[in-house]
């Protein structure tokens, strides 16, 4: 399994998301710009300029014509992924961390984090089908609990909102009415902040990863912990394969710590895990540095991973991938 390298990025990366086809690879940066790759050999295609900071997350619209990116430039941009155009800024009091379309693409869920006096916030935003009558107003604003909310996205029938971060505990809100329906229970939960989370491709569960060397697999709707898998080092990143029953965790020591160390001693490898076993099954080593971004191609044959070296690596499977039994 050769990994093909992509460099495009000066700066670490901060996530990775393919479109429904499986087809177009979207990667963020701290270098303010967001970048579109061809999934299977790694072309880059182009770029989206405009933001002025750190692009921390992004979303691609079922039909792939529409992008949006949250920045730490106070705001989050609608752009038009075949022309790269700006459609539409959408400008907030802080920094713009998470972003997700719901199903159907008619809403979109932004995060803010805390500013000054201001506490985190979650954005409900109406996405019009003309961009020329997009506005910026929210369908709903939720106040969020204290620290900052580093992942939100929608459940099932985007009646909820899943929302987790630095306070450890993940939220199911209802997303009409804004009332908080669950929180996870504290004695199972994750002890220290969570740096990510993701879906499962039907929606049904997801996996959370977090700084206290753990990644666990949650119903979307009753909250309930289903499986943890333990690792050695803090998680940055998390996805699951939609094809076999593998779970990814992407890691690294904090940046801080990064350059006291030699890079072989540094595990920067994305750990594979067996789902339902939680047993360790693999690695993929390569990057020099921590894994802050993963992402499985929707078909499963492949994954991408982002590192704070600025690399995306892509891996195509071995077909004796699709074997391995434990």
């Amino acid at each position: 399994m050769r990994p093909i390298l992509m460099k495009g990025h000066e700066r670490p990366l901060t996530y990775l998301k393919y479109n429904k086809d499986g087809d177009l690879l979207f990667s963020c940066a701290k270098d303010h710009t967001p970048t579109l790759w061809f999934a299977d050999n790694g072309e880059r295609l182009g770029t989206y300029r405009g933001h002025n900071g750190a692009v921390w997350c992004c979303d691609v619209s079922r039909d792939s014509t529409r992008l949006i990116t949250g920045s730490a430039d106070q705001t989050a941009k609608l752009w038009n992924v075949q022309t790269g155009a700006q459609l539409y800024t959408f400008n907030f009091d802080s920094p713009a961390r998470s972003v997700d379309f719901s199903v159907g693409d008619k809403l979109v869920v932004i995060t803010t984090d805390p500013f000054m006096e201001l506490t985190s916030a979650i954005h409900i935003k109406r996405i019009a089908g003309d961009h020329t009558e997009q506005t910026g107003e929210s369908v709903l604003t939720l106040k969020g609990p204290q620290g900052r909310i580093n992942r939100a996205v929608w459940g099932p029938l985007n009646r909820t909102i899943i929302s987790a971060g630095e306070d450890a505990v993940i939220r199911i809100w209802d997303s009409e009415t804004g009332k908080l329906l669950k929180e996870a229970d504290k004695e199972i939960g994750h002890k220290k902040t969570i740096t990510s989370l993701s879906k499962s491709a039907d929606g049904s569960h997801f996996l959370t990863g977090s700084l206290d060397k753990s990644a666990k697999l949650w119903d979307s709707r009753t909250l309930t912990l289903i499986k943890t898998y333990v690792t050695e080092r803090p998680v940055n990143a998390v996805t699951m394969s939609p094809l076999l029953d593998h779970v990814v965790l992407g890691g690294g020591q904090d940046a801080s710590a990064v350059t006291t160390t030699d890079h072989r001693a540094g595990k920067f490898e994305a750990k594979f895990f067996d789902k339902i076993l939680q047993e360790e099954i693999g690695g993929v080593k390569g990057h020099f540095g921590p894994i802050n971004a993963l992402a499985f191609n929707p078909d499963g044959k492949s994954f991408s991973s982002g590192g704070e070296d600025g690399y995306v690596r892509i891996h195509h499977f071995d077909p004796d991938y699709f074997n391995i039994k434990i």
